[in-house]
């Protein structure tokens, strides 16, 4: 098929848009792929359409090849699923709410493991039926509190999501390995550099959990790998090494010592060594006080406890206690609880007026700390765990660092950033359970089938393509996905170039390659390059001064340029392609 520059619904930019952060926000609005609409939401013009459906197509092809069978559940849908889930109260402000006119509450799907359980348990009721694994492509709509960085995090998507259900968890596991290898193989295809991490379930449940990660220095998302291993997880599912336990009989008392002004840990260092008291950072134990709020339940008052040299990481906190919100107090809520004294709080404080205390793991019987002492200006010198506080569980929070221990010996950790374009759970029962779905057994009796829960972001691997391949002069899109393969543009006034350029355009199109040709007859060379660049066709053929000698040129996007015989140039074109 040939596309014509003249006739083409394209403007491309010189200038990045005022509101792009990113390249691929930059790129892919000035190449004219898309088009913003409103904060976190775009219009997909012509070009960029057709490099989503070909990731699409691409996506379709591997989840057909494991047994996957399509559907496409309405975006617009009743609230009284998601209610019996509890995900209407859940999702919280992220979820898309309205009414229709008979006053009826419905939402704008966020994902669908309700729709596709519900539908399990209405046709199907058999053991024999099973297993089975369902997807759709499908827009997606979350209510971002912060949109940002173009189609990377919007507020409406693409996403392909497939759901497996088996009778056992020896067929989930089955299920979850076909879909990981499907995902290599997507990821593969498409070009991207990625990592497969170790990652918490969150607001979807279940058990294991693995998260593909693009490699990207503009990515929100921050993983880990080890030095001597393979192990690789999301910040958020990093394990901190326990610290090691020591004896408690015969520590020194805890002292209360005035500590004028110490409110940061580096002027309570400073004052400990003024007294000759030998410590560090790592020596002293910062209170963190936040308020949890379980779905549908009130704010509830939690002291958080982390080694003074570590900063609390806000994801790793918000993915400890998912489903829960958690948030930092407000100077109101200080003047609720006069037992918080900010700077000062101590684990002791806490307890004693009934506030439910987690610590770091790092935090151990045995373990001497400084720590605020509940009151202005004073700190407890010798707190020892297990003997003067116990905390009431332990919790992820603390930042993870560069060269922290890796688990089991595999040497250290070293800190990358990269954007989540894949996400596979073992779900087990929770939702079948919730929505009482009873298939009858090999034995005549009733069970409960196990879910896999597998996402893909359709749309933004679009914009994660564009983050990994593109140089200073534009795209440069792999061929499985480009929106053409080829671009033949015209450097001269020659009607015998332009003709030959029309020729090996059929001769392209006939051979199955999709082919843009520049015929625009009043722009100048520069301005047909610098378009081809932007663009990022995989190749271009152009026919300019040396046509008069026969031949074209052949420049590979990012690559090298090869000067063949205009009769050579349809073989070397389906060779390199």
């Amino acid at each position: 098929m040939i596309t014509r520059m003249s006739s083409l619904f394209l403007r491309t930019l010189r200038e990045d848009p005022a509101d792009a952060e990113v390249p691929s926000h930059k790129l892919l609005v000035r190449a004219g792929y898309i088009r913003r609409v409103a904060p976190g939401v775009y219009s997909w013009l012509p070009l960029g359409l057709r490099v989503l459906r070909n990731v699409e197509t691409v996506v379709r092809e591997e989840m057909n090849a494991i047994g996957a069978q399509e559907l496409s559940f309405p975006a617009l849908l009743p609230r009284e699923p998601y209610e019996t889930t509890n995900r209407w109260t859940e999702y919280g402000d992220s979820l898309f709410r309205l009414k229709d006119r008979k006053g009826a509450d419905m939402l704008l799907g966020p994902t669908h493991e309700e729709m596709f359980t519900a539908t399990v348990k209405d046709l199907y009721s058999s053991y024999k039926d099973f297993p089975v694994t369902l997807y759709q492509i499908q827009t997606k709509y979350r209510d971002e509190e912060r949109p940002r960085a173009g189609i990377l995090r919007g507020r409406e998507f693409v996403m392909k999501d497939s759901y497996s259900f088996d009778m056992s968890d020896e067929g989930l596991e089955e299920s979850y390995q076909k879909h990981r290898v499907a995902y290599q193989r997507i990821f593969d295809r498409l070009g991207v550099k990625y990592a497969i991490c170790a990652a918490t379930s969150g607001a979807m449940g279940g058990s294991a959990s693995e998260e593909f990660l693009a490699i990207s220095e503009n990515g929100e998302d921050t993983f880990v790998s080890a030095t001597d291993g393979d192990y690789a997880a999301n910040v958020e599912a990093v394990v901190t090494q326990p610290g090691v336990e020591k004896p408690i009989d015969g520590q020194p008392a805890a002292v209360v010592h005035e500590t004028p002004d110490a409110v940061t840990i580096a002027a309570l260092v400073e004052w400990a060594k003024s007294v000759g008291i030998q410590a560090e950072a790592k020596d002293t134990l910062k209170c963190l006080a936040v308020k949890v709020r379980k779905p549908g339940e009130e704010w509830e008052l939690t002291g958080v406890l982390l080694p003074g040299d570590r900063e609390a990481d806000m994801k790793r906190l918000e993915a400890s206690f998912e489903p829960a919100e958690v948030a930092l107090l407000e100077p109101e809520d200080f003047a609720k609880y006069p037992f918080l004294v900010k700077g000062y709080i101590g684990p002791k404080g806490l307890a004693d007026n009934g506030v439910t205390v987690l610590a770091d793991p790092r935090v151990v019987a045995g373990t001497s700390w400084i720590t605020g002492a509940d009151q202005a200006n004073h700190h407890v010198v010798g707190m020892v765990c297990g003997r003067d506080f116990t905390p009431d569980g332990f919790i992820e929070v603390a930042e993870v660092r560069e060269g922290d221990p890796a688990p089991e010996g595999m040497g250290t950790l070293t800190l990358e950033r990269g954007i989540e374009i894949g996400h596979i759970f073992q779900l087990g029962r929770k939702y079948t359970e919730a929505m009482d779905v009873q298939i009858l057994d090999q034995n005549g009796k009733t069970a409960v089938p196990t879910m896999g829960s597998y996402g893909i972001g359709v749309s933004r691997l679009v914009a994660v393509l564009a983050e990994q391949m593109h140089d200073d002069k534009g795209l440069v899109w792999p061929a499985e996905v480009a929106p053409f393969q080829v671009h033949v543009a015209v450097a001269n006034k020659d009607e015998a170039a332009g003709k030959a350029a029309e020729e090996l355009a059929t001769a392209l199109s006939a051979a199955g390659v999709e082919v843009l040709i520049d015929d625009r007859p009043k722009v100048s060379p520069g301005v047909k390059f610098k378009d081809a660049e932007l663009l990022g066709t995989p190749f271009a053929v152009i026919l300019g001064r040396s046509f008069a000698d026969g031949k074209v040129e052949i420049r590979v996007r990012g690559g090298e340029t090869l000067e063949i015989a205009y009769d050579e140039a349809l073989a070397k074109i389906q060779e390199l392609l």
